[in-house]
């Protein structure tokens, strides 16, 4: 199968139904998108009630790379109506699911440290141009933290009629919602993987649909950060031999 950026991934056909095999690759270390079979696995247990993820039916390991088997999940990359995103996240961060996955980042100063974090892992002269462009609005962390996806880009949400599924489920964490928000409506992943950016009536249109005022509001304060972090990733995946990514680079860099 194709689309997935990072993985090896197969669709098998048969049985009772169509199954998803995916070998992990462990060659490159994705500073922002942590690349775990375990935390995949592990989620898709605990969320299967929800009927929102693949069921997981097998996992394990073969030669230095782990791997998951699943259900295949019906649909297409989600391309329009961001209110179904919207709504599927915020359930996701409703839940009351006990759950172990690494914490994310929480407030400014974690966003600071992860940022240049990213930055210092690039080599070209325009890293020393991003790291003057750090915003520097103090943001406390939050105390209400949640289970997050961690990658919610359009490729990840499989749109059918029975439904959105959310797949990739490599990177999770214990977290600030504001952190899903930001990836999804990152004007770069949605460049890579929708083909543009959203407008600015589909933004509205899915912060509305969130409904969680306290977050959205905290969101907007972050999103100089989250811009400003992606950007640096832009700049080592750009670095890494994705030139895709060079209009992302400039797309986050517009954003804020």
């Amino acid at each position: 199968m194709y689309g997935g950026r990072t993985n090896q991934v197969w669709k098998i056909l048969g049985g009772d139904s169509d199954k998803v095999l995916k070998l992990y690759r462990a060659s490159l270390r994705n500073p922002l998108f942590r690349n775990d079979a375990a935390l995949e696995a592990r989620c898709l247990q605990a969320l299967e009630i929800t009927g929102f993820v693949p069921r997981l039916r097998a996992t394990g390991r073969h030669h230095n790379g782990s791997w998951v088997f699943y259900d295949h999940a019906p649909g297409s990359p989600w391309r329009q109506e961001p209110e179904g995103v919207a709504t599927l996240l915020r359930k996701l961060h409703t839940l009351a699911v006990p759950i172990s996955v690494p914490n994310g980042c929480n407030g400014s100063a974690d966003l600071a440290l992860h940022g240049q974090e990213i930055l210092d892992s690039c080599t070209s002269e325009t890293r020393h141009r991003l790291a003057k462009l750090r915003p520097t609005e103090l943001v406390h962390p939050t105390k209400h933290t949640c289970l997050i996806h961690g990658d919610p880009v359009a490729g990840n949400i499989l749109v059918a009629e029975s439904g959105m599924t959310l797949i990739d489920w490599q990177c999770p964490a214990i977290g600030d919602p504001c952190e899903d928000l930001a990836l999804f409506l990152s004007p770069a992943m949605q460049r890579l993987y929708r083909g543009s950016p959203l407008t600015q009536s589909e933004e509205n249109q899915f912060l509305s649909a969130y409904g969680q005022p306290e977050i959205i509001d905290r969101y907007q304060t972050l999103r100089p950060w989250f811009c400003w972090r992606m950007a640096a990733y832009c700049l080592w995946r750009i670095e890494n031999g994705a030139s895709d990514y060079a209009e992302g680079l400039q797309l986050e860099l517009d954003a804020f």
